[in-house]
């Protein structure tokens, strides 16, 4: 149950990176231009593996009608609204001012996911998420005054990531590099056209071309990443550990930017990983039964879930992505709330 934590991980480190090449960026492009590069960078980086010599790829308009609803929804809030209104406050603040606002995300998401969503928190996961909540307060205090415009757009943007993060998370009938390639595709056309409307273009080649390697990297690399990860913690937990990003976000603008901060940062970090030790802690079983259920998504042999047959010599371990049917089953195991257990809880659940 590790190895999401850690691909979440990785998903932070590489958004964080954003805010700091963004703000570098944008002496080149308007908000929604560089929105629109960033995006299109991430759907370039994915067709090798999406469109690659003998796969066949999933097509979003063939998905039944819940799954191609959470992923239009994600699109428009987590590709349109979120980045451009992310993008727009790094004009009025420092990037290591809004990396530090970014910690709101993680607020949101866990909001969206429990009232909305109706994922279940034991009392341990509450402490864990009232960790990143001190955490946030802590980088909030250390960041300075960002002005009101900045402060509005950051929460509009990791309102957008937070409705996006719980859609994307139960999003089945097409494999994480194709849901993020979508997504990068029609949002990067989209904000691009938009960008041209609203703005002259004066393309520098090589920031063009840095627009599109980091787009490749912050979101299209890091999205695959965390959806892979949000499919098997569940929204809620997932973002937990991917409110690092700003944690990264800070460290890079200072380090890339020359961008000040203070001890709380420091402070902060600590917190947050206390709050992830605490998630890797939690084991949350009881006897559970799941209903039959055909899909599609990343899956192993080995989790108790997948007991299809394939050819043989293949290892139980390997991680890959087809169609396949789920039988009745009724058991009990440690679990979290991924694409396989949606089921709803009594109050003597722990």
């Amino acid at each position: 149950m590790t190895r999401p934590i850690f691909i979440a991980i990785l998903a932070a480190a590489l958004f964080g990176a954003a805010s700091p090449a963004g703000k570098f960026l944008l002496n080149w492009f308007s908000p929604v231009q560089l929105a629109g590069l960033l995006y299109l960078g991430a759907a370039v980086g994915l067709v090798v593996p999406v469109w690659r010599p003998g796969k066949r790829a999933n097509l979003p308009w063939r998905l039944g009608g819940r799954s191609l609803f959470r992923l239009t929804g994600a699109i428009v809030f987590g590709g349109i609204i979120a980045p451009i209104c992310l993008l727009l406050s790094l004009r009025f603040a420092s990037a290591t001012s809004i990396s530090i606002w970014l910690t709101l995300e993680s607020i949101f998401t866990a909001v969206v996911a429990v009232i909305f969503f109706k994922e279940h928190l034991s009392a341990k996961s509450w402490l864990s998420v009232g960790g990143c909540v001190l955490a946030s307060v802590l980088m909030s205090c250390g960041g300075g005054a960002s002005g009101l415009a900045a402060g509005l757009f950051v929460a509009l943007a990791c309102l957008g990531w937070a409705i996006d993060n719980n859609l994307t998370a139960l999003i089945d009938g097409l494999t994480p590099p194709e849901i993020a390639f979508w997504k990068g595709s029609v949002a990067g056309v989209f904000n691009l056209a938009l960008g041209l409307c609203l703005s002259p273009f004066h393309p520098d080649p090589t920031a063009v071309i840095w627009a599109l390697i980091v787009g490749a990297l912050s979101y299209g690399a890091s999205l695959v990443l965390y959806i892979s990860a949000a499919q098997m913690l569940g929204a809620m937990r997932s973002q937990m550990i991917f409110a690092t990003a700003p944690w990264w976000g800070a460290v890079l603008s200072i380090v890339c930017l020359g961008e000040a901060a203070g001890p709380q940062q420091l402070l902060a970090a600590v917190v947050f990983a206390g709050s992830i030790a605490l998630l890797l802690l939690e084991q949350h079983s009881h006897a559970h039964s799941h209903e039959e259920l055909s899909h599609i998504h990343m899956h192993a042999h080995d989790d108790r879930h997948h007991n299809h047959l394939h050819e043989e010599g293949q290892p139980a371990n390997l991680r890959h992505s087809h169609w396949h049917t789920h039988e009745v089953l009724s058991h009990s195991h440690p679990h979290w709330p991924d694409l396989h257990h949606r089921h709803g809880h009594s109050h003597d659940h722990d």
